[in-house]
């Protein structure tokens, strides 16, 4: 789906540092007990059918002389999504074969769910299937392109990332090698892995503690991960920020004795003339509440309030890997949100960049007042065509659609309409929330201020997507709210990410969205072959 790489971006790609470098590559022995295979099995739709295995799958069988499908037969496997199971020594080749299951063959988008099943379920099975082998101690692995080859590589690079790095060397499990097993579509596996890789930068951005990605430390992992793909990185001090009266981001940064930093990232895929598309990461990276203290029990997830700036990292170091046609500019707010001498106050009142006077009724809600200040910022200097911003804004989001979509505000049909499909495309669903006047009365009718950092009433989420609006009047915008998405992931669902382990999503949904952003001739040309 996305054009074929390049060998610069790709070289690039493989060069950035230590922190951040994804292990596809190591000193992979030849040892057999160290190869394993993935293939996939479809379900059987009727329970006396002769099981169905993938081409590549049945190929592979053709040269065990049947041994694997009768070894299949024996153990009852049906072909169920997310089913596994593991055979030892029945290849010369490869000391364990992970047969998974992939669910009904032929499945497509379904309407209901929102997302194209197919698709995701390749992942599911891809993911689970790495995941047996490398607890199993193999450390290359092949995996079946299972008819979906950019999807089985997501799903596999996703599944066996881990985020270790605060164990000591010694102790850390080693990332398996990962290759594609009997297929020339080198290209869509290249891609997947990149999409895959580019999550699990955001991952590990967004689960180093507190202490370690400081502002400061966040901005330099930002540098060492983009610069090697040639995408310009501006780190700007206090004194650059206090220069642009940014105020209301320095009512929030000055709470703590961490120095805050303004990132402006820019990437030119197309010609300098070209008109960007403005991404706006909230980057608290660490959100205490301040003087309105958040509950004490669940306050270290608040580590990853700057989730959305890593997302945004991560989706452009992605883009100028896959060399996207499209101008991009990132601006990232960095700070902390602490309670002290000098934190903002309840009852105090800011002004933003562009002039509006700000209540503070709960300083817990600091994301958006340091967005604000960006929102204008780049609006006045870069002069885009689209606003998007990513931020873990509100709990009123995680407690409408839990961990299941990103909630989506705009104020434009076809920009919702385009990150709809991603979602739809990539798994990672989007689901679209109301931006109605109704909300904005209720952020602005105050008589002494022009607007409240809180709002009146229920919908904290509906609230503070109002507040964001105030800041980007004429312009095409899409908020992305991923308070449910983005930080620790709780419960059953998408089992190639890690339990109790922070996400990175929506990355490979935004990725997605460049895409059909920049390329739609191809997006015409894929749908026109669908419909042949």
């Amino acid at each position: 789906m996305i054009p074929a790489m390049v060998h610069k971006p790709l070289r690039a790609f493989r060069g950035l540092g230590s922190l951040l470098r994804r292990s596809y590559s190591g000193n992979i022995g030849e040892n057999r007990a160290e190869k394993g295979l993935v293939l996939g099995l479809y379900e059987q739709e009727i329970e006396s059918d002769e099981p169905r295995l993938t081409p590549v799958a049945g190929h592979f069988d053709a040269k065990t002389e049947g041994q694997l499908l009768n070894l299949i037969k024996e153990s009852n496997l049906k072909g169920k999504i997310g089913s596994c199971k593991v055979f030892n020594n029945i290849d010369p080749d490869y000391g364990s074969v992970a047969v998974v299951g992939l669910g009904l063959e032929g499945l497509g988008y379904n309407e209901l769910e929102q997302l194209d099943e197919g698709l995701e379920n390749v992942r599911i099975a891809a993911g689970i299937g790495s995941k047996c082998l490398a607890l199993q101690g193999c450390n290359r692995i092949w995996v079946d392109p299972m008819q979906a080859t950019e999807q089985a590589a997501e799903g596999s690079g996703l599944a066996t990332w881990k985020y270790q790095a605060n164990r000591q060397k010694q102790d850390r499990i080693p990332i398996p090698k990962l290759d594609l097993f009997d297929s020339p579509d080198g290209d869509a596996w290249t891609r997947g892995l990149f999409k895959a890789d580019a999550q699990n930068l955001a991952r590990s951005l967004s689960d180093a503690p507190g202490n370690q990605i400081t502002p400061t430390a966040f901005a330099q992992a930002a540098v060492d991960a983009l610069c090697p793909c040639g995408v310009s990185t501006e780190v700007r001090n206090i004194d650059w920020i206090e220069s642009k009266s940014m105020s209301s981001f320095l009512s929030v940064a000055k709470s703590s004795c961490e120095p805050p930093i303004f990132l402006e990232i820019s990437y030119c895929g197309e010609h300098d003339s070209g008109r960007p598309i403005l991404m706006v990461g909230k980057g608290v990276t660490f959100n205490s509440g301040g003087l309105c203290l958040k509950d004490p029990k669940g306050m270290s997830q608040y580590r990853a309030s700057m989730s959305g700036a890593a997302a945004i990292v991560a989706t452009i170091r992605a883009a100028a890997a896959l060399s996207l046609p499209v101008n991009l500019v990132g601006l990232i707010p960095l700070c902390e949100n602490m309670p002290s001498g000098m934190a903002f106050k309840p009852g105090d009142v800011i002004t933003t960049l562009n002039g509006k006077t700000v209540a503070i009724h709960d300083t817990s809600n600091a994301g958006r007042l340091i967005m604000a200040d960006t929102f204008i910022y780049g609006q006045t200097t870069f002069k885009p065509k689209v606003v998007m911003d990513v931020a873990t804004l509100t709990e009123g989001v995680t407690h409408a659609l839990g961990g299941a979509a990103s909630g989506v505000f705009s104020n434009s049909d076809f920009l919702w309409k385009q990150m709809h499909k991603a979602g739809s495309i990539t798994g990672d669903r989007v689901w679209r929330m109301p931006l109605w006047k109704y909300y904005t009365h209720k952020v602005t009718n105050y008589t002494n201020v022009d607007m409240s950092n809180t709002g009146q009433g229920k919908g904290s989420a509906c609230l503070g997507a109002a507040f964001l609006k105030e800041f980007v009047p004429c312009v095409d915008w899409i908020h992305l709210d991923i308070s449910g998405v983005g930080m620790l992931k709780k419960g059953v669902g998408i089992p190639y990410l890690a339990e109790e382990r922070m996400t990175g999503r929506p990355t490979r949904t935004l990725i997605q969205f460049l895409y059909q952003m920049a390329c739609p001739e191809e997006q015409q040309k894929a749908l026109s072959k669908e419909k042949c």
